[in-house]
């Protein structure tokens, strides 16, 4: 599941911080969550997490489209690309 951008701005307008935060836990601990993202546990941590930015962000006051640039800010830096 290589989330797009409509996939990952559904699961932000749905679910709060902390419900994302929850689904990540829930995925570590038992293999599955509560926000209907359904893959293999590497792919599901990796969709939750991105999600779990971007409400972050939206909820600090920025647009969707401001938040999605600020993830791929962050991954370009962990990769070592900024």
């Amino acid at each position: 599941m290589n989330m797009d951008t409509k996939e990952l701005k559904k699961i932000t307008e749905k679910y709060s911080f902390e419900q994302l935060e929850s689904c990540i836990h829930q995925q570590l601990a038992k293999g599955k969550n509560a926000c209907d993202v359904i893959d293999t546990d590497d792919e599901v941590i990796a969709a939750l997490s991105k999600a779990e930015v971007v409400r972050e962000q939206m909820d600090q006051g920025k647009t969707f489209s401001e938040a999605l640039r600020e993830l791929g800010r962050r991954i370009r830096a962990v990769y070592g690309k900024e």
